[in-house]
């Protein structure tokens, strides 16, 4: 695991342009704000490629399937696909212990995946039926599982942030070790409750790892139309939040990065900020041409830098694995979204009784004086 790297040495730091920068100014607070390398990749065994290959290519599938059904007219409203982007959830995965908890915004089928939640339950949730998460109500940005320590899927842009800063809180609050995978997008890192929660986490200390996945466009707009910083991994200065930016189509360096920042968390440092430099495939929803970029650009991501393809290539030179023994881990993955598309297609639709439950929370019980 990489040290956390020292402040700059003394004597006024230089700007880009060869001067050198006045005391105070942004560009030195910048430099000399204590901060984190970004740690070298891990080092993976082969069941750890072995899994991670699985999980993300678990991902991959389930979301083209999805995208299948959702031309299909089987799920409607919105629905945004994770393709591209399944090693930030999969390696910070790897990175957490029992008990940590996971909040997202609505590109939230990977991270539910990753979480353990069923195929099943997630694609009959997508269908809106009886056996989904949300009992068929919640849909495709709003579905739970407390068992999973997985607090949603939320449709408000930055919604969860407050959310991911709120469960933190508890932690420190009732003395458990667990911690918060806050995730967010580049879009969202924009929002005024953003701040509010990196300030409010940052005076008290809380266990918050804020995980930026920047895909470049947001909803289809460049970081660089739409952000005067494009480094997020500095939003957190003003705030003395350290952060770096991660390979987000690693799996072994957002594991590392997880490691890394898990522990500072832990050990009562507070919050720490991981920018995730990932891409999606495809638009940003459904109904999204995408037409904001080119198909070449799309393309060479692909062929240079997919998640999957990287670990494959692994299990075959690194690990000796066999192209059937590879195949064998795709059917099962197939099997498995099969199945599951199949359920949430059949499975009944929930009962409009459905509609008046789970409204409001029940009345605690008060104890007789």
């Amino acid at each position: 695991m990489a040290a956390r790297s020292r402040k700059s040495g003394a004597g006024a730091p230089s700007t880009e342009k060869g001067g050198t920068a006045k005391a105070g100014s942004a560009h030195e607070i910048v430099k000399t704000l204590e901060h984190f390398d970004a740690p070298a990749p891990a080092k993976f065994s082969r069941d750890e490629d072995v899994r991670a290959y699985r999980d993300m290519l678990l991902i991959r599938r389930f979301e083209e399937k999805a995208g299948q059904l959702y031309g299909m007219g089987f799920i409607g409203g919105f629905c945004h696909l994770y393709i591209g982007q399944e090693a930030v959830v999969v390696g910070m995965q790897m990175a957490m212990k029992e008990g940590d908890e996971v909040v997202t915004g609505y590109r939230d089928h990977g991270h539910m995946l990753a979480t353990g939640m069923e195929a099943r339950g997630v694609m009959a949730e997508l269908t809106g039926r009886r056996s989904g998460y949300s009992k068929g109500k919640g849909g495709s940005m709003h579905m739970f599982s407390k068992e999973k320590k997985f607090f949603g899927g939320h449709g408000i842009v930055g919604a969860q942030v407050p959310i991911g800063t709120g469960l933190a809180f508890s932690n420190k609050y009732n003395g458990t070790d667990a911690i918060a995978i806050t995730y967010f997008g580049d879009g969202a890192a924009n929002q005024g409750q953003v701040y509010e929660s990196f300030n409010m986490a940052s005076l008290w200390k809380l266990p918050v790892v804020y995980v930026i996945e920047n895909n470049r466009y947001a909803m289809g707009t460049s970081v660089s139309r739409a952000s005067a910083e494009t480094n997020f991994s500095h939003r957190g200065v003003s705030f003395k939040i350290p952060g770096f930016q991660v390979d987000g189509m690693d799996v072994r360096a957002v594991k590392a990065a997880g490691d890394l920042a898990a522990e500072h968390c832990r050990s009562g440092d507070g919050p720490i900020i991981l920018e995730m430099m990932t891409y999606r495939y495809r638009g940003h929803s459904m109904s999204d041409p995408a037409k904001y970029r080119t198909r070449d650009e799309v393309q060479k991501m692909r062929s240079e830098s997919d998640p999957i393809e990287q670990v494959k290539k692994r299990l075959v030179s690194d690990h000796g694995m066999s192209e059937d023994d590879v195949k064998a881990v795709d059917k099962e993955v197939r099997d498995v979204v099969a199945d599951a598309a199949d359920f949430a297609q059949n499975d009944p639709e929930p009962d409009v009784s459905e509609l008046w439950t789970d409204i409001y929370a029940e009345a605690v019980p008060q104890a007789a004086e």
